[in-house]
């Protein structure tokens, strides 16, 4: 059918196709709203009270996020908006003064999706910094910075990024995100925890509060402003511990089936509404997509996974270890879900990259907190579903890709980890070095368990629970180099971070040494 104006979806044939008044978010994405529009708007304040933000940057664009929001805690999550849609223009620079723009466009903001704007950029230079801004009538938004990716199938001499995770709310202001805005990164990549649900978090506003009340720090602005981010959720962004369509376990309310899923799909919308994510990471209902990928020239591939939708449910809740529960092994059970592990899989068939980064939420190596005998260990993470492991580790030694490097996060400390052909046998082979960041902010209240259990552990290389911060890496053709970034107080808004310590992986050779 060709594109007249006569064939053209109308917003009342899209709504009869998806399903009439319930259809009103997804068709809001499509940039139908049922919303008059707001021509010559006025805001009580400032609009862009959440910042701006890009991420997930392609050689030929990247895009860019913002959220009207004059009054962002609003007790109805509507950022003290009317019930309009209007144009928000965007602007993008070579420069931040804006003396030559070399792209610029509108979308619509529309109240179905929290006035949130998400400008999908393309014909900019690969490799290259830009600057950009937003306008909502007669209001402009501060100037973010961002990166393109290298063209496909160029060699760049180097790509650095942090790895951030697990950031509890702790009154606003992040030290790590502070040192981290003043980084010569190319990207942040973040594994999940953005935000911390409370208890009570049910409906759509309570989401869509919590996380306004995330992006109101100064700190978590700045990182925004200055980088691309590529994220990725883990489980409080939703509810803790939640695996599928399960619900964690605390009464009978909370295990209801469709009480959990319309709970994880005000979550889902709300995620999306706040992040600079694409078109693909939209969510339809209690389902989103955010298992992607993202090249960076030849040298590095980004293989970004979700851990927490498709998995089954936990065999314990035995914490921060039990006792290995006897149906890891079953061949029933999955963390990936079938499609995404093969789509992993297929992935990294496909790759020419020198580096595969594979970006994911929960520890991947094995970890006995047993010192005896026995064997203990967390069943959230993947000791809890070691079939699954056991594949990816399998396919690793089979089909061998360039270089694997495992990014982790979730466990509130960090570590270096050989990830072994068998983790039964302390000799085996190394087939790739497992780099799990520690957290923005959160404890680790578990700091006495983990340091206890380290003798048990010989593949464990380096670990540091008592910590906050985050992970710089500098990626060449020839090494691998992650520094771990800690700061003295998660809160103090002047604490500068400094390097704990450096660890190298050499190309072709797996397992991580001291830098």
């Amino acid at each position: 059918m060709h594109p007249t104006s006569s064939s053209r979806l109308s917003r009342r044939g899209f709504l009869a196709l998806t399903g009439g008044a319930s259809a009103a978010a997804t068709a809001a994405m499509y940039g139908f709203s049922s919303a008059p529009a707001w021509a010559a708007p006025r805001f009580p304040d400032d609009p862009f009270t959440l910042g701006v933000a890009s991420g997930d940057p392609t050689p030929d664009g990247v895009v860019l996020w913002t959220r009207l929001a004059p009054q962002p805690l609003a007790a109805d999550g509507l950022g003290g908006m009317p019930p309009y849609q209007l144009e928000v223009s965007w602007q993008v620079a070579t420069d931040p003064a804006f003396a030559t723009v070399v792209r610029a466009g509108t979308e619509t903001a529309a109240p179905e999706l929290a006035h949130s704007v998400h400008a999908e950029v393309t014909g900019l230079e690969p490799e290259r910094e830009y600057y950009y801004r937003f306008r909502a009538g007669k209001e402009t938004s501060r100037v973010g910075r961002t990166r393109t990716a290298p063209a496909a199938g160029s060699t760049p001499a180097r790509v650095s990024f942090a790895l951030a995770s697990c950031q509890a709310w702790a009154g606003g202001r992040y030290a790590a995100y502070r040192t981290m805005a003043e980084e010569d990164l190319d990207l942040v990549v973040h594994v999940g925890d953005y935000t911390y649900e409370g208890r009570d978090h049910e409906s759509l506003a309570d989401f869509r509060l919590n996380h306004a009340k995330y992006k109101s720090s100064p700190d978590l602005q700045a990182a925004h402003a200055a980088f691309a981010f590529v994220l990725t959720f883990d489980d409080h962004e939703v509810e803790n511990n939640w695996a599928g369509a399960v619900s964690q376990p605390d009464g009978e309310a909370s295990n209801d089936p469709q009480r959990f899923l319309q709970l994880r799909a005000n979550a889902f919308q709300a995620y999306y509404e706040h992040l600079p994510l694409r078109r693909p990471q939209r969510p339809s209902g209690p389902d989103i997509r955010l298992h992607r990928r993202l090249d960076y020239g030849s040298l590095a591939t980004f293989h970004v996974l979700d851990t927490r939708q498709y998995r089954s449910d936990q065999l314990t809740e035995a914490f921060p270890g039990g006792p290995q529960h006897p149906d890891v092994m079953d061949p029933s059970r999955t963390l990936l879900g079938d499609a995404q592990e093969r789509w992993l899989f297929d992935n990294l068939a496909a790759s020419r990259a020198t580096w595969n980064v594979v970006a994911q939420q929960t520890i991947m190596a094995q970890y006995d907190y047993d010192t005896g005998p026995g064997l203990s260990v967390n069943h959230d993470q993947w000791d809890g579903y070691a079939v699954s492991r056991d594949r990816f580790l399998t396919y690793l030694d089979r089909s061998r890709p360039s270089n694997p490097v495992v990014l982790t996060g979730d466990w509130h400390s960090a570590w270096v980890n050989d990830l072994l052909a068998d983790f039964s046998r302390p000799g085996s082979e190394v087939l790739a070095t497992e780099f799990v960041g520690t957290s923005i902010s959160s404890d680790c209240g578990w700091a006495g368990a983990i340091k206890a259990a380290t003798s048990a552990n010989p593949h464990v290389k380096y670990v540091n629970p008592d910590r906050r911060g985050y992970s710089r890496c500098v990626v060449t053709p020839d090494t691998w180099r992650t520094d771990y970034r800690v700061v003295s107080s998660a809160t103090d808004p002047v604490a500068p971070a400094v390097t704990d310590a450096s660890w190298v992986v050499e190309s072709g050779r797996p397992g991580a040494v001291p830098a």
